[in-house]
């Protein structure tokens, strides 16, 4: 049984990830220090362009950033240790509360795009290898070229256009139709349809290449040839041996692709004024919001660790000859 060996792999790389989350949470500290705006400013909104300098270093002090940076980080990070990850200065609410209220929509967005990323990347994928150089594969292949250099806000803007404004068969953004108090299924459903195939097209291009390759590759293997010769239905062939030999390849690309798939959907959140985390990225990033800025690129760092830990505990289950020493 693997379990012993998968629980061994996922304590290394736990190990692994506590300095690599230090290190992350104080370069983003080191970085708000170093930055030109001023924090306390835009906590006080208009009220601090005309205040006093008395009265915006007593405001420094009460929110203690006017400590130095090793300090502001070792109380962020003591408190964060006790599940207090403090107060965001901008949204003026605790930073547990604001990842909290928009984490979850976040996730849904970024997990029901990267799953029909990878079925249709992985279905055009496999329709392309059949025939290498045939009609097919040459149109897969220049779609998805076309699309590794779109940029998703681009995606976005056009499917607004497109699908809200000119055929208005989909809602443009937000969450729930305009005046509506109430959140539905229905309504999440229908308004998540095009961020969410947006940013599965966004991702596309890697799926589709990779599933190719690796299907292509498998085909002129020898024991795909010679299931071949023994008469084996062509789906067979290619369904139950060159398909599972050609996506271990996809089973790595999963988790590298988790840092873009973050990218991404907060772009797309943007445009389509999803209610996820990419706002308050956006505002915690212009105000220097120390606590949130720290809570939110520790938690897009675990999200990258985990993604890597899953696609090689994937690819050891997968492939048993790879084991899990890594």
């Amino acid at each position: 049984m693997p379990w012993a060996a998968m629980a061994r792999m996922a304590g290394r790389r736990l190990l692994v990830a506590v300095p690599v989350l230090l290190a992350v949470t104080f370069g983003v500290f080191a970085i708000a220090a170093a930055s030109p705006f001023d924090p306390v400013k835009a906590y006080a909104g208009t009220g601090g362009l005309t205040a006093s300098e008395q009265t915006l270093d007593q405001l420094r002090a009460n929110l203690g950033v006017d400590q130095p940076l090793v300090a502001r980080w070792w109380d962020w990070l003591t408190a964060a240790l006790h599940g207090d990850f403090g107060t965001s200065l901008v949204m003026r609410q605790p930073v547990g509360q604001v990842i909290g209220e928009r984490l979850g929509w976040s996730v849904l967005l970024a997990a029901t795009a990267f799953l029909l990323a990878i079925v249709l990347g992985t279905t055009l994928g496999v329709l392309a290898a059949r025939r290498p150089g045939g009609w097919l594969d040459r149109g897969v292949t220049s779609l998805a070229y076309g699309l590794e250099a779109a940029p998703p806000f681009w995606l976005g803007l056009l499917a607004v256009w497109f699908f809200a404004l000119k055929l208005d068969v989909l809602p443009a953004g937000g969450l729930t139709d305009t005046g509506s108090t109430v959140v539905s299924a229905g309504q999440v459903a229908t308004h998540l349809v095009l961020p969410a195939c947006v940013l599965a097209v966004s991702q596309l291009p890697w799926f589709v290449l990779y599933v190719r390759q690796g299907v292509g590759d498998a085909l002129e293997e020898d024991p795909v040839r010679g299931a071949r010769a023994r008469g084996i239905a062509e789906r067979t062939v290619l369904l139950g041996h060159a398909l599972r030999s050609g996506l271990l390849p996809v089973l790595t690309l999963i988790g590298s692709r988790v840092p873009e798939l973050i990218t991404g959907a907060l772009l797309v959140e943007t445009v389509f004024s999803w209610p996820g985390i990419a706002a308050a990225t956006v505002e915690a990033a212009t105000s220097v919001d120390f606590a949130l800025l720290a809570a939110l690129t520790a938690l897009a760092t675990a999200a990258v660790l985990l993604g890597n830990l899953v696609a090689d505990l994937l690819y050891g289950l997968a492939d048993p000859r790879v084991g899990f020493d890594g």
